[in-house]
């Protein structure tokens, strides 16, 4: 009787700690990254609808990310109004989590079930570079519905999440720029332009050239000049060597009659081919592969008291080094199309990790304490088989914080050439996706390729002098 007096304390104890979970059970006891494997895998072999059938059923990371999921899966299997809707229900959630007071009683209860169990019972605090995606993928099927205006007001929305970031991260850029300054290295032009610290690659991991350059090719369609002018300027501070970008920069530059800053573009860039009367302008947008997926890096740390002793997982989420998938060159009416880069999400993704490290570690600490002395009290008062159940629990319940968004594309490149204007080839992953542009207009073909698939749509921009 007295055994079961023991085991059922035992019990009692984990069923108060799981009390405070606001998540599913499967957090306990498993990562992010493993529960998203089939999902992640699917999307990777470029198997779009295989990955909408392993999306889970219910939530199991919370509201905003596995929407931020869904709607990213649901667009490359161009099921759009469902990309939409999941999109719609992550912002929603992004909203209601940013109105919160600081500190709630309910985040307080969380906080407790986490520091007893594990970090994935906490409400999932999106990245800004997650949530400059979003409004991205947001403004992206807005121009699938042709519906410019919608769009717009989403690139302003990521804007304004890439300021936050920006001035969050002030000092680390300063500090960066000031490095680079000793070092003898001059600040590049678009940095100038732009008013931004000219920070080499630390700026690139923090600021978004890709919503940068989308959201000035649509200023500019929408031929409002003065913000595309921004945002090029953005973008090239960013990505300074991407010829898009620079020639984007250098025709609304010529456009506005910047005239002094026309003179330093040329001076660094030279001057940019021109549009002939029977041409055409094809600008390509081309999203490669799969951000890397956190995973899970464990050690075993025993511990002893009076009480008896104890093994404690450490588990830290951590990026593993990975060989890029390599894709074969894009071509445009049967000649190789060259691109350059305009964003390295990866890059972004680890950063952001980097800068979570620190709270992560603190929190290991904290929860090693408090299952310890749990465990003591479950032991005083149960005895051996308590102890031993608080033990496994420890082990089985620590699990690494693997969470992120892991459905958006490990690196996205732009591309651009004149052409004899009337009908256009493109050829990726051995498909010819076909359209037509009229002389002096421009057309965008996006494109998101994983495995030997792809996404690809064109729209057409008109006149962009």
């Amino acid at each position: 009787m007295r055994k079961y007096t023991r085991l059922i304390i035992a019990i009692s104890t984990v069923s108060l700690l799981t009390s405070c979970a606001n998540l599913s059970s499967g957090n306990l006891f498993s990562h992010y990254s493993a529960q998203n494997k089939g999902v992640y895998q699917a999307v990777e072999a470029g198997r779009y609808s295989k990955a909408v059938e392993a999306l889970p059923e219910h939530n199991i990371a919370g509201t905003i990310l596995d929407n931020m999921e869904r709607g990213r899966v649901y667009y490359l299997d161009q099921k759009y109004a469902d990309s939409m809707a999941s999109f719609q229900k992550s912002d929603q959630a992004v909203k209601k989590w940013q109105n919160q007071p600081v500190v709630s009683i309910s985040d307080t209860a969380t906080d407790i079930g986490s520091l007893a169990a594990n970090d994935n019972l906490n409400e999932y605090q999106p990245a800004d570079y997650e949530l400059g995606f979003l409004h991205l993928y947001l403004g992206l099927n807005y121009l699938n519905k042709n519906d410019l205006t919608g769009a717009l007001v989403e690139m302003r929305q990521a804007n304004q999440v890439q300021m936050k970031a920006r001035q969050d991260r002030a000092s680390e850029l300063k500090s960066a720029q000031k490095q680079m300054q000793s070092e003898g290295i001059s600040p590049n032009l678009g940095s100038v332009l732009a008013n931004y610290p000219n920070a080499g690659k630390v700026l690139g991991e923090v600021q978004n050239a890709y919503l940068f350059y989308l959201s000035a090719l649509l200023y500019e369609t929408s031929g409002d000049l003065n913000d595309a002018y921004v945002d090029y300027r953005r973008a090239l501070a960013v990505m300074p060597d991407n010829q898009q970008v620079i020639n984007g920069t250098i025709r609304v530059a010529n456009m506005l009659g910047m005239n002094q800053d026309l003179q330093l573009l040329l001076k660094r860039y030279g001057q940019p081919k021109t549009m002939q009367k029977d041409q055409a302008r094809v600008i390509v947008i081309e999203e490669e592969g799969e951000v890397e997926a956190r995973q899970e890096w464990k050690l075993s740390l025993p511990l002893y008291s009076s009480s008896g002793g104890a093994i404690y997982s450490l588990s830290l989420p951590y990026y593993p080094k990975v060989e890029p998938e390599r894709f074969s060159p894009l071509r445009l009416n049967d000649k190789k199309l060259p691109t350059d880069k305009l964003v390295n999400v990866n890059a972004m993704a680890e950063n952001d990790l980097s800068e979570r490290l620190p709270t992560i570690i603190i929190r290991q600490a904290l929860r090693i304490y408090a299952k310890d002395q749990i465990r003591r009290e479950a032991a005083a008062k149960g005895g051996e088989i308590s102890n031993l159940i608080l033990n496994l629990w420890n082990t089985f319940t620590e699990q690494a914080d693997t969470r992120s968004w892991q459905t958006l594309p490990r690196n996205v490149y732009t591309a651009s050439r004149f052409v004899k204007a009337g009908e256009q080839s493109v050829n990726v992953a051995g498909r010819d996706y076909e359209f037509n542009v009229k002389a002096g207009h421009t057309a965008l073909v996006w494109i998101s390729r994983q495995g030997g698939s792809a996404v690809i749509w064109h729209k057409q921009l008109g006149r962009l002098e």
